[in-house]
């Protein structure tokens, strides 16, 4: 048995900026995609100039880069593979995840020495599997959800010390087995191995008696009116397939105990404020935890208190603790809660004259959602303290749109002009601003 060790914490990121969120928010490791051979083929994923910039950034912090290439490949996905492997060699990230034994193949042909972690999408259930794999090279194998604790122990015990075990610990479940979901492709053609998922696992279904009153009854999703397919009566609501997101915040020393090497975090579509919200919370439990279970257990109130700062569907603990019954899914709705809003990211931070001929210093951001002069926000930094500041002044930089064209103040900040304004509504807009506390370059700001 491996001697109990400090996990690292991987977390997703869906793009460069996402990535330094992870990063500098508590991250050990991060996984991306690339712009292909992935499954979330909707996220922003990664371009080749990005990775090579995101994998450096990375490493400059000491934080690994695992890749996903973790399709269902067809026969017409095996070439472009074969050169995608390539282009990922000369990159060099830690890791690649991949599913599917051929792509395996492919990978361990191009580039020999790489590190290979098997994804989740291969159905990883017991310990003959991981020795299997073990015996072909991988270093690392993605436990599939469906698994308990003390089935993860017990895989713990079955394999080399060497070997590691990563297995999810908090985001969105699939309602299929390990993922490999055939609604998307069944209803709309899009299928979710090949990245394309549309999630109708959280569509609407309506249950609806056949009109001759025949004890029958069918489902048929909203937007589809007449398309039924026939299901028993279920009085338990319409969201049928909606499951719980998994967090285990709660459960920090079973994890440790059932040897996880890597507890991963869903969410390579999620925002930056998501991604580094769950990052350093999972980070300071874990560090908590392992410097004294006392006070892991004392700062509990506020391990919770965070988590449901980020967009979350209510929480279950998933298979870990024996299979999920009613009450891991949402039977009325499929939305989002959350108990804060992402405003912005300061990207610049530049001392200027305003139009008085003051100085102040402005930080720049591209706005993500509505915020106002006035407004009291927050800044979430990386080292966990959340502090208290206020707009006092914002400006929008001139970009041609209709409403600059109005009669206002003006400034000239970092070498444009900029017009004052009391709040910033438009999408991703390009935005400058004076707060009562200031936050650094890299900080978030929520509301």
């Amino acid at each position: 048995m491996k001697e109990k060790k400090k996990p690292e914490l991987l977390c997703p990121a869906s793009s460069l900026e996402v990535l330094k969120c992870a990063v500098d928010y508590g991250a050990d490791a991060v996984y991306i995609g690339g712009e292909a051979f992935g499954l979330r083929a909707k996220a922003k994923n990664f371009s080749h100039e990005d990775m090579e910039k995101g994998i450096a950034y990375a490493h400059s912090k000491g934080v690994r880069v695992h890749v996903t290439a973790n399709i269902l490949a067809h026969n017409y996905d095996l070439e472009g593979a074969r050169k995608y492997f390539e282009e990922l060699k000369e990159l060099g990230p830690d890791a690649l995840i991949v599913a599917d034994p051929g792509m395996y193949s492919i990978c361990r042909e191009v580039w020999p020495e790489a590190e290979i972690h098997i994804s989740t999408q291969a159905n990883n259930t017991n310990y003959e599997t991981y020795r299997f794999w073990w015996r072909q090279g991988a270093k690392r194998v993605v436990s599939a959800r469906e698994l308990s604790l003390v089935e993860i122990a017990q895989i713990r015990k079955n394999i080399p010390d060497e070997m590691e075990i990563e297995s999810f610990v908090h985001g969105a479940m699939c309602i299929s087995y390990s993922g490999r979901c055939l609604l998307s492709n069944f209803f709309t053609g899009r299928d979710a191995n090949h990245g394309a998922c549309t999630h109708p696992c959280r569509w609407k279904y309506g249950v609806y008696e056949k009109e001759d009153g025949e004890p029958v009854y069918a489902v048929s999703e909203e937007s589809r009116p007449g398309e039924y397919l026939p299901v028993y009566e279920n009085e338990r609501g319409t969201y049928i397939f909606n499951s719980r997101d998994l967090c285990m915040i709660d459960h920090v020393p079973e994890l440790v105990e059932a040897g996880i090497d890597s507890w991963k975090i869903e969410g390579r579509m999620k925002t930056a404020l998501y991604v580094a919200t769950v990052a350093r919370t999972y980070r300071r439990a874990i560090d908590d935890y392992f410097e004294s279970p006392e006070k892991y257990k004392e700062n509990m109130p506020w391990y919770k208190e965070q988590i449901a700062k980020c967009t979350y569907r209510k929480f279950c603990t998933g298979f870990f603790f024996g299979k999920p019954d009613e009450d891991s899914q949402i039977y009325d709705n499929n939305t989002y809660s959350s108990d804060a809003i992402f405003l912005a990211i300061p990207d610049k931070k530049i001392k200027e004259k305003d139009e008085s001929g003051r100085e102040k210093i402005f930080f720049g951001f591209t706005q993500k959602n509505k915020f106002s002069v006035g407004d009291e926000i927050e800044i979430m930094k990386p080292d966990g303290r959340d502090i208290k500041t206020k707009v006092l002044e914002m400006y929008h930089v001139c970009d041609g749109s209709n409403f600059e064209k109005e009669e206002k103040e003006r400034v000239v900040i970092d070498g444009k002009e900029c017009i004052k304004v009391t709040s910033c509504p438009h999408a991703e807009e390009k935005v400058w601003a004076v707060f009562s506390k200031e936050p650094d370059v890299g900080d978030i700001l929520r509301l």
